[in-house]
Order: C-alpha cells, then sequence, then structure tokens
C-alpha cells in the first residue's frame, strides 16, 4: 500500500485527454505557487489522471477537463485477487472522519465497462464492513469515499468535498436520447442545462414564451430542446431542419449562415453549435453578448487536435477580455461533458453589476 505525499488529486476525464486534464489542474496550481512536486506519468487513453500538488488547492468548477475532483490518500497495486476487501478497509482505516456515501467506481473505458460487473458485486461487502465500523454514515454534507479501480489488481482511494466536486458517480450526468429529437447533439445542451445551471435558475431562465435563437441549427437537435420548453426558436442553418422541427410552429427557420446573422431585436437565448474554429465561434459570442442581443448564451467550442488546452484558454480569454473592456457583468462557466466529443461547452449569462 502506498500512502501518498505530497498531497495528489485524481482526476476523471474523457478518455483521450488525460494529459490536457492534468495540465489544466497544473497550471491552476501554479496560479497559486510554484508546483515543485514529481508529478505522476500519465496514461494514455486510461480516462483519468493523477497530479501531485504539494499543499495546492484545485476548484472543480475551474476545471474544464475534469469530470470529477478527489483527494487521493492510497494507492494500492497489486491487489490480491484473494482479498482485496481487507487491504482496502486497512487503507480507509488511516483517512480521518466518517463519510456521507461511498462510491465504487472504474474508468470511463471498454475496461471500466467490464470492471463495473465486479465493483456491483464488491460494494455491497465494502459497504456493510464500513457500516459495521461506524465510517458510512448517511450524511449528504460529509465527504464521500471514493475507491477506484482502474482495473482489478490496482485501486486509488480518495476523497472529495460535495461542495468541490461533481455530485454524480463519475462525474457523469447522462441523457436518454429522445425518441422525437431530430439528432444525438440534444443530449449535449440537454447535459449543458443540468449541469450548468440548478433547479431554479432553469425555472427561471427557461420560460415558456421566451425567445432563442439557434445558429448552426440543422437538423434541429438544440432546437428541439428548447421548443420542449415552449420557447421559440429562429433556427439559423443553410442545411434542413429534420423531423418535427421541420415544420413546427415554434420553429422559424431561416436559410443563412450562422456568423452573418443579425437578429432584427434581441433575444433572451443565444445557442450555437457549429463547426468552426474556437477562436472565430468565440468572437461571435463576444458580438452577440456586447451588442446586447442576447441575454444567456449556451455554446460549443470544437477543440484541434493538439494544443488544446491553449486554444481553448485563448478563446475564453478573448471573451472574457472582451466583456470587461465593454464592463458588461457576467458568469462563464466551462466544461468538457459527458455527451461532448473533441469540443467543450461554455454557459455565459449577463449578472447584476
Amino acid at each position: 500500500m502506498q500512502k501518498l505525499s505530497p498531497t495528489q488529486w485524481l482526476l476523471y476525464c474523457r478518455t483521450g485527454f488525460e494529459q490536457d486534464a492534468a495540465q489544466e489542474a497544473l497550471r491552476h496550481a501554479q496560479q497559486q505557487r510554484p508546483v515543485i512536486a514529481k508529478q505522476p506519468a500519465i496514461v494514455a487513453n486510461s480516462g483519468y489522471a493523477v497530479v501531485a500538488l504539494n499543499d495546492h488547492t484545485l476548484s472543480y468548477r475551474e476545471l474544464i477537463f475534469t469530470r470529477q475532483l478527489i483527494r487521493l490518500h492510497h494507492i494500492i497495486t497489486p491487489l490480491s485477487e484473494r482479498d482485496r476487501l481487507t487491504p482496502i478497509l486497512n487503507a480507509i482505516a488511516e483517512m480521518p472522519g466518517t463519510f456521507g456515501t461511498l462510491w465504487l467506481e472504474v474508468p470511463d473505458t471498454n475496461l471500466g465497462k467490464l470492471l463495473s460487473s465486479f465493483t456491483r458485486r464488491f460494494q455491497p461487502l465494502l459497504e456493510t464492513a464500513l457500516r459495521e465500523q461506524g465510517r458510512l454514515q448517511d450524511n449528504p454534507h460529509s465527504s464521500r469515499l471514493h475507491v477506484f479501480f482502474p482495473d482489478k489488481s490496482s485501486v486509488l482511494i480518495g476523497s472529495s468535498d460535495p461542495h468541490n466536486s461533481a455530485e454524480v458517480i463519475m462525474g457523469i450526468v447522462r441523457q436518454s436520447m429522445p425518441a422525437e429529437a431530430p439528432s444525438r447533439s440534444t443530449m449535449k445542451l440537454a447535459e449543458a442545462i443540468e449541469v450548468f445551471m440548478d433547479r431554479s435558475e432553469r425555472t427561471r431562465l427557461l420560460r415558456q414564451g421566451m425567445q432563442a435563437v439557434d445558429l448552426g441549427a440543422a437538423p434541429g437537435g438544440w432546437t428541439w430542446q428548447l421548443v420542449q420548453r415552449g420557447i421559440r426558436v429562429t433556427a439559423v442553418d443553410n442545411g434542413l431542419m429534420k423531423g418535427a422541427m421541420a415544420h413546427h410552429p415554434l420553429v422559424q427557420h431561416l436559410k443563412q449562415d450562422g456568423f452573418k446573422y443579425v437578429p432584427r431585436k434581441a433575444v433572451d437565448w443565444l445557442v450555437c453549435d457549429m463547426v468552426e474554429q474556437p477562436s472565430k465561434v468565440a468572437t461571435l459570442i463576444g458580438t452577440w453578448f456586447v451588442s446586447g442581443w442576447c441575454k444567456h448564451v449556451i455554446f460549443n467550442l470544437k477543440l484541434p487536435m493538439k494544443q488544446r488546452v491553449a486554444a481553448l484558454n485563448s478563446a475564453l480569454g478573448g471573451i472574457r477580455q472582451r466583456l470587461d473592456e465593454e464592463g458588461v457583468n457576467y458568469r462563464m462557466v466551462a466544461k468538457q461533458l459527458y455527451h461532448d466529443r473533441e469540443e467543450v461547452t461554455v454557459f455565459l449569462t449577463k449578472t447584476k453589476g
């Protein structure tokens, strides 16, 4: 069993983005003070990364590529197939306090899918033992206990703060594909709405009778999410709208270039999922916002194959600089969502000064 020093953090991420998640976390830590700890090796396509950050703190909400943020306490490898329970309980015994819930987790990979049946069988054994020891109590405000199996012969054990982490197991907010929606992209907007807004905000910001513009709308997956909430949508795209969105009474389809379209009057919402360079999309969003053409935006930034963190920081930094120069009060959050691929989704909303 390896007890960790200095402080190490376990980050879950989309497969293939391990280096990006680690790079981003290190950059945030460096803004506090220099990171001098030797960094663990990054395992490509593993669905997770570990970073060593001395006594640095990380903010889950500021980490775009990180699905879940866990303070890592122990690594056990190799883990005996004959008795996995005892060494895990011994490691947890060295951790302070009690835990509000137990999450057994696996990577979001093909290997992880194979491991999930094992964790389902192992969960009640570990949970029963921890309850008997008084270490596991049903308290949503207490730290969560994470037992993460990258494979059957290794386990990473850590804890998370409910106020500084994802609220769902593995950090994944899954959506189901509605039969009536014209494309699977509809799940990206559905997830964004659930992740970026709490229930009161969804009620307040997505009201029946509001007006929205969907740039790059075809075939209508994002438009579908809005009209389901009774919002009128101007769908701007040279392509065709499909299914129910082709003739929906709340949809006006304009065959125009989304980068050239200018609304006749301001709307409540702008949504945008166009395949273009992130800098170009960011400039477009900035123009809409500073011009007062919309109050709230959800948009996607398609990432390049290389230098993804740098391209993303440049695009978001350009928006922030422009809004700050114009004196616009706003809140902007970004996340690589579960239903995203080579992209990041951003929520931008005007706030009171």
